[in-house]
C-alpha cells in the first residue's frame, strides 16, 4: 500500500496527478478535496526539489513528468529560485470546509510564499468601454 488509490484506475490516477500538478504550478493555489490534496503535496514538493538541480537530466525528467514545457520552465526559472534557501515544505494544505453536494472535505493546496497574481492568470480583464456599450445596448433593447 504505497499510496492512496483514490477509487481510480492507475492511468486515471496518473493523469489526474499530472493535471493537478500543472494547475498547482500555473496558478500556485488550487482548491480540491482533502484526500487529493494530501496525495498531491509530496509529489509537488518532489517536483520543486527536482527543479532546484540545474542540469539537463532533471530538465528532461521534469518535462516527462509534467508533459508541459511551460510549467517545467516555470519550475526551473521562478519556483526553484524562490525556494533555493528552503530545504523542503514548499506547499501547504488549508482545510476549506465541506462541499455542498456530497459533503466531501475540501482543502486549498498552495505554495508557501506564493505569487498572488498567478491565480488571476487566465481571467480576462474587463474593458470599461465595452461594459458601457453593453449597458447601452440593453437599454435600447428594453425601450
Amino acid at each position: 500500500m504505497a499510496n492512496k488509490k483514490l477509487n481510480r484506475t492507475s492511468e486515471h490516477r496518473k493523469a489526474m496527478l499530472k493535471n493537478m500538478l500543472n494547475s498547482l504550478i500555473k496558478y500556485e493555489q488550487i482548491k480540491t478535496t482533502l484526500p487529493k490534496a494530501k496525495f498531491l503535496k509530496p509529489q509537488a514538493d518532489k517536483i520543486i526539489t527536482l527543479g532546484k538541480k540545474d542540469n539537463l537530466q532533471t530538465t528532461k525528467k521534469l518535462v516527462s513528468q509534467l508533459q508541459d514545457i511551460k510549467t517545467a520552465n516555470k519550475v526551473k526559472k521562478t519556483l526553484s529560485k524562490r525556494y533555493e534557501k528552503r530545504t523542503g515544505g514548499y506547499t501547504r494544505i488549508i482545510k476549506a470546509g465541506f462541499r455542498y453536494g456530497d459533503n466531501a472535505p475540501m482543502a486549498i493546496i498552495e505554495f508557501v510564499d506564493r505569487d498572488v497574481e498567478a491565480k488571476r492568470l487566465d481571467k480576462k480583464k474587463k474593458d470599461p468601454a465595452k461594459e458601457a456599450e453593453k449597458k447601452e445596448e440593453k437599454k435600447e433593447a428594453t425601450a
